[in-house]
């Protein structure tokens, strides 16, 4: 029997992306790109691996301070959350709170439906009084609204280190439309990894990026699967080797796809948004990367600093005992 081709379902948003980011010098794609179903299942699965300090760490955390934040912070809160996943470690802080207050409003936002399908039927289930209400967006590029409950406070989480994945520019920016939302009395929790420091090397922060299993290669390479899939690219993923390097410059973990062999790939719906799609063509050459990735590390003075210019006042940051990580909470001022 013969195949039937199948037309790619073209987002528009990914196809003017990739036509941005791959039409640049140097070739770059937006870190947003990883989160279909397939790289938001890869990334749960590297949140488990043994040299990704980072997700266990901050929820260390969490279970060690969740009943201080919420003293500090009082009753009658809303949680609401930017690029929740699945929320795993959402649910400490949740448990903790319906302890407090009879009914807990929690409001994820992300990009994958899939995740949010799973974070509303495991929070629900999993806790009592707490009624999720998701909303699927991407907080970069589109419109987000916090909706608030009369004479509630809102707590906006931004945790894992996802203000890392962001120049500093960008971060400020995210910041500064989140704060808009917010009003004096609500407050933020930033969830931020920390830089190399004396309890804290290169070595572990470039072993959480390039893992001995390889999912981390996986999941940098989805995003040219992705690309096939939805944009009908041919882009050979076994050709791009996965790249981790540490850049002391910018205090930051950038993650790269090196091409192995000289190639050329068509992209048919890539372009920009408004001009319909003319299709891309593009020529590799070996060793040439593509940068799908910045993770950047934070001092204390830095967090404090990005805050402050953010209209954010910081209240108080928890460490863990080796300083890997710190979650910083912060009051809109």
């Amino acid at each position: 029997m013969a195949s039937i081709a199948v037309e790619p379902i073209v987002n528009e948003a990914v196809a003017a992306e990739a036509y941005r980011g791959l039409t640049s010098a140097p070739r770059t794609l937006a870190p947003w790109l990883f989160y279909d179903e397939a790289g938001s299942r890869l990334f749960e699965q590297i949140t488990a691996l043994p040299e990704y300090y980072l997700t266990r760490t901050e929820r260390s955390i969490f279970t060690a301070h969740a009943g201080e934040i919420f003293s500090v912070l009082g009753s009658n809160l809303t949680i609401a959350e930017l690029g929740a996943g699945t929320a795993s470690k959402t649910g400490i802080l949740l448990h903790a709170l319906a302890r407090r207050q009879p009914t807990v409003f929690y409001q994820p936002i992300d990009i994958s439906p899939t995740a949010l399908d799973e974070a509303n039927q495991t929070i629900e289930e999993a806790i009592p009084g707490v009624l999720v209400r998701p909303q699927i967006a991407n907080y970069i590029t589109d419109p987000v609204h916090i909706a608030r409950e009369p004479d509630t406070k809102i707590l906006a989480l931004y945790i894992g280190s996802s203000i890392g994945n962001f120049a500093p520019s960008e971060a400020h920016a995210i910041l500064t439309r989140l704060r808009r939302q917010l009003q004096p009395g609500d407050a933020l929790l930033l969830g931020t990894d920390l830089a190399p420091n004396a309890y804290k090397s290169v070595a572990t922060l470039l072993a959480a990026y390039n893992d001995q299993a390889g999912v981390t290669a996986a999941f940098n390479r989805n995003i040219l699967a992705r690309l096939n899939r939805e944009l009908g690219a041919d882009f050979r993923p076994s050709c791009f080797a996965h790249r981790a390097l540490w850049n002391p410059a910018h205090s930051r973990i950038e993650m790269h796809l090196e091409s192995q062999v000289r190639q050329v790939v068509h992209i048919p719906a890539a372009g920009p948004e408004d001009a319909g799609h003319s299709g891309l063509t593009l020529h590799f050459t070996p060793g040439e990367t593509i940068h799908t990735e910045n993770s950047y590390k934070f001092t204390r003075s830095a967090i404090d600093a990005l805050l402050t210019a953010s209209s954010f006042t910081c209240a108080h940051t928890f460490t863990d005992p080796q300083d890997l990580f710190a979650v910083t909470l912060a009051a809109a001022s």
